[in-house]
């Protein structure tokens, strides 16, 4: 009686192995493929989030190197900037200025909110603001020299702010050393800012009473 049941289960066995090596095999393919399809999906993901990170760099690119333009007219010397056939006959202070007022101009600041970084827009915004609402009628050559250094300090720490949204975010550079290589007085108006601040800074301060 039990040589029949081993030979049952010994039958048993032998047509249920190749069942279960079956499905077993259908099972491991079948998460195999599984795997395989979401990490094609992952790499795709990555791959569309790579490109839209680069048209976005393409697009700050674009948008800071237009709003910067008249800047760098402001900043050009007298010689270059008339040597320049396209700017003969022309005045770059008025020229500047007259850039930043178009309609065009405008649309620059307005696509720069939608693709800078939050750092870059305050940074423009601090340096719009300036312009808005300084004062320059009337006033001495010392006070010019003193409003001047205020807003290069701004237009300094602008450039440093496009330079860590453009991938150096650990950058050990100051906002005035983003203008050096373009102003030979960079450090007479960065003296200037400094002592404007200290100066503000007593004037606000409270008087103490003895």
């Amino acid at each position: 009686m039990e040589k029949h049941w081993l030979d049952y289960a010994t039958a048993i066995g032998s047509i249920l192995t190749p069942i279960l090596v079956l499905l077993l095999t259908g099972v491991g393919w079948h998460i195999k493929a599984k795997l395989e399809r979401n990490r094609d999906e992952d790499s795709k993901a990555q791959a569309r989030i790579r490109e839209l990170e680069d048209k976005l760099r393409a697009d700050r690119i674009e948008t800071y190197n237009q709003l910067l333009e008249p800047f760098f007219v402001l900043f050009t010397t007298d010689a270059i900037f008339a040597s320049d056939p396209k700017f003969k006959g022309k005045n770059k202070d008025q020229l500047s200025i007259g850039k930043m007022l178009t309609v065009e101009y405008r649309k620059v600041g307005f696509k720069l909110s939608l693709v800078a970084d939050d750092a870059v827009v305050r940074a423009y915004n601090k340096l719009m603001q300036f312009f808005y609402k300084g004062e320059h009628e009337g006033l001495s050559g010392d006070e010019l020299l003193v409003k001047t250094s205020q807003w290069i300090k701004l237009l300094s720490e602008l450039l440093l702010e496009i330079r860590k949204s453009m991938g150096n975010q650990h950058t050990s550079l100051t906002n005035w050393e983003m203008i050096e290589w373009f102003m030979s007085d960079a450090d007479v108006m960065r003296e200037l800012s400094a002592n404007n601040v200290v100066q503000g800074t007593l004037r606000d301060k409270p008087a103490q009473r003895p």
